[in-house]
């Protein structure tokens, strides 16, 4: 039993929506995806008849308008049953948004209905082999020829890539300009020159697609690119600012799912005569998992909040307040709930060994713990200094 945080009628219809999608139809093909490494298209039919694959998107383009509140309600949601197949829809957020942000009305149009419809999924193109937690280091180029942009490089460890039809991607229009020479351009899957590589096996999140995207020679019109020439690491940044609570939320989701399976346990399982629930250790444990979690969605409502409320304003500090702690939580909760499973959390038998790989993931991408705390610092920093002036 969470807290009450007042949800609005339309929130608590897209929690319960979404409750019943994941304990109905995720829950029973949890472990088949694990195990077979499989796109959960089955899921994600499931997502689109139930219409949350749009609840971030403005009604004018088929969504419901709930902003990032109401895909940090989704996502968590979701994520309390498995924060692998619920990462589809957080991802295809994370690739549409820097249309939604920054897009031109016709670009929305064009690409916004379907993914709100759930017809097509996302996926946003930044990172490289030498440009994770350095945007700026990336070496994928993007060269004018007339109306067109001649698109070469290649992508790495990207969320819902080869499966998804939009791609929002990053590349260098003007090297020598550094940050200021980078754009961003919307590509469409079956493009000419657009192909995939390798996807990763990984120890977590296996139900979603992590893959590598190469461009030979590909031909962008120029209609294609988003924003203005020399934006895109705005646009990124802006995107990063909006898309972290979603990976808060999915940290969020599993940690609390971890929680509930170890409160169960901890009941059912005997030792020395009694429910191990009865033993003051355990309960410190519990204790604790269930104040961390909570204080953890508390501020991950007030930064979607303040996302949805702060009209354009930059919340980079408090998205990765949000985003920091609720990932850490979630390593802290999924790991205490193997310990009080014992040997038996480590055996797939139980889902919380599941939860602790999918967890992980959550500290790394969008931004490592550490970036985030640079984040953190820096516009703390900012905020001294302009009040001193």
């Amino acid at each position: 039993m969470v807290m009450d945080y007042m949800l609005s009628e339309e929130e608590q219809i897209i929690v319960d929506t979404a409750r019943t999608i994941a304990v109905e139809k995720m829950k029973p093909l949890r472990e088949y995806y694990d195990e077979k490494e499989e796109f959960p298209w089955e899921i994600i039919k499931e997502f689109a008849q139930a219409d949350l694959c749009g609840v971030y998107i403005p009604e004018e383009y088929g969504g419901f308008g709930k902003g990032i509140m109401g895909l940090v309600l989704v996502v968590e949601e979701l994520c309390k049953v498995d924060g692998a197949i619920a990462l589809s829809l957080a991802a295809t957020a994370l690739g549409v948004l820097p249309i939604l942000l920054t897009g031109s009305q016709e670009q929305k149009q064009k690409y916004l209905p379907d993914v709100a419809s759930g017809k097509k999924l996302a996926a946003f193109g930044l990172t490289e082999a030498n440009a994770g937690s350095d945007a700026t280091g990336i070496a994928t180029i993007a060269v004018k020829d007339g109306d067109y942009y001649i698109l070469n490089g290649t992508k790495c460890f990207i969320t819902n890539g080869g499966d998804a039809e939009i791609y929002t991607i990053f590349a260098k229009t003007n090297p020598e300009r550094g940050a200021r020479g980078i754009s961003c351009f919307i590509l469409e899957r079956g493009i000419s020159g657009f192909e995939f590589g390798k996807k990763e096996k990984k120890m977590g999140i296996r139900a979603s697609s992590t893959g590598e995207l190469i461009f030979n020679n590909c031909r962008i019109h120029k209609d294609q690119l988003l924003g203005k020439e020399g934006h895109g690491l705005m646009i990124a940044q802006a995107t990063l600012d909006n898309s972290r609570p979603g990976v808060a939320a999915q940290a969020l989701g599993i940690a609390t799912g971890a929680l509930e399976e170890a409160v169960v346990y901890a009941r059912k399982r005997i030792q020395f005569g009694q429910a191990i629930a009865s033993f003051q250790g355990i309960q410190h444990m519990l204790a604790d998992m269930a104040t961390e979690v909570e204080a953890a969605r508390a501020l991950l409502y007030a930064s979607a909040r303040m996302i949805d409320f702060g009209k354009n304003k930059r919340t980079s500090k408090e998205s990765a307040m949000a985003k920091l702690f609720c990932s850490e939580v979630a390593m802290r909760v999924t790991t205490n709930a193997v310990q009080i499973f014992g040997g038996y959390g480590y055996s797939r038998e139980y889902p919380v060994e599941k939860m602790m790989r999918d967890a992980k993931i959550t500290t790394l991408y969008e931004g490592t713990s550490q970036i985030q705390k640079n984040e953190i610092a820096l516009n703390l920093i900012k905020e001294s200094a302009a009040k001193s002036k």
